[in-house]
This record gives C-alpha cells, sequence and structure tokens, in this order.
C-alpha cells in the first residue's frame, strides 16, 4: 500500500515571502487560499495581466502585483514559489530557477515539480487542520475539509484557551505536565 511521506508543518506566513507565477485562475485560487488561512501572509504576483477578483484581493492584504512576464530576477528575496502559468515550460523554468537557489516552489497541478502541496485547511479559532491527499486527489481533500468544518464545534477555541490557562497552572516537569493534560482531554477522543 502507497503511503504518505509527506512532512506536515505550520508556517508563520508573516515571516516569509511568497511568490506567485501567473494572474490566472489557479493564480487566483492559490492567493485566496493563502490569504484565507494567513492573512498577514506577504506575497508578490508577477504576470502580464490580473483577475479583477485578484486585483481585488490584493487590495484586502499585502499584496504587491507586478504587471511583467517571469524573470528569474523576482526569485531574489522570495522563500516559497508557486507557479500557475498556462504555459509549461515557463513553470518548468521557474522550477529549474528555484531548484539552483534552494527555494521552495510548487508548480500548480504537477506533482513531480512540486517541493510542496498545498492541502485542504480547516480552522476554527486557534485550532488548525490540515489535510493531504498527496497530491493525488484534490477533491478528496476539499471534502474531508467539508467533514472537519462540520465536526469540529465552534467552541474549539474556548477549550483550546481554557486548557492552555489550565497548563500554566501545573507543577512539575515537562513528563508529568504532559501526563496530566493527556489525562485531562482524553474525553475528547474516547468513542462514544
Amino acid at each position: 500500500m502507497e503511503r504518505n511521506n509527506l512532512y506536515p508543518i505550520f508556517l508563520k506566513a508573516k515571516n516569509l515571502n511568497f511568490l506567485i507565477i501567473g494572474g490566472g485562475f489557479v493564480a487566483e485560487e492559490k492567493l485566496t487560499f493563502l490569504l484565507k488561512s494567513s492573512p498577514d501572509a506577504k506575497v508578490t504576483m508577477v504576470s502580464p495581466m490580473f483577475r479583477e477578483g485578484t486585483i481585488a484581493l490584493a487590495k484586502k492584504g499585502c499584496v504587491t502585483l507586478i504587471k511583467d512576464v517571469y524573470h528569474k530576477k523576482y526569485l531574489d528575496g522570495r522563500h516559497i514559489v508557486v507557479a500557475t502559468t498556462d504555459i509549461p515550460e515557463v513553470n518548468v523554468q521557474v522550477w529549474k530557477d528555484c531548484r539552483a537557489e534552494a527555494k521552495l516552489v510548487n508548480v500548480a497541478d504537477n506533482p513531480p515539480y512540486c517541493d510542496f502541496y498545498m492541502g485542504g485547511i480547516v480552522t476554527k479559532g486557534n485550532v488548525k487542520v490540515a489535510i493531504s491527499t498527496n497530491g493525488k486527489s484534490p477533491t478528496t481533500a476539499k471534502r474531508l475539509r467539508q467533514f472537519f468544518e462540520e465536526v469540529i464545534p465552534e467552541n474549539i477555541d474556548d477549550l483550546v484557551q481554557n486548557l492552555n490557562e489550565y497548563r500554566k497552572t501545573i507543577k512539575g516537569n515537562f513528563e508529568e505536565k504532559v501526563e496530566q493534560l493527556n489525562e485531562f482531554t482524553k474525553s475528547l477522543v474516547e468513542k462514544k
């Protein structure tokens, strides 16, 4: 059986510089989900044209739009790059340039040219769940996202805040604190 070997991480997007190459529907979709999850993300987009929706989104976030074709110079100072153009040769060139400069890159809808995937995300206050299908089925990730949005209670953030306060009051070493928190929270995962 094939297994998902991806390593999930949660990035502090406001500390990173994102670059999206392209201005079409896929670029707008990537920007939408990035800003939905991390409204403080710093994003530059490069494309000869931008959709009206992209222009409106850019005004709401820390997004710079540059009307131009892709040049390697746009990689300067960027940490994470997403290529979404409808010209395969441009996307592959972006991938090659990113590999040469050790930058993380995602070529949309082209798994062999991806260092990472942008999966489904569910956010309820401080709780965030990321879903990956190993790049195989974005539709399944979407359905799982909808499922988790329904089953995770809206007041989950109250629990997180209360547990954080409780955690501060616990005495003992690290292992003892973990044991107490495990005991206190085990009812959250018990099967009914």
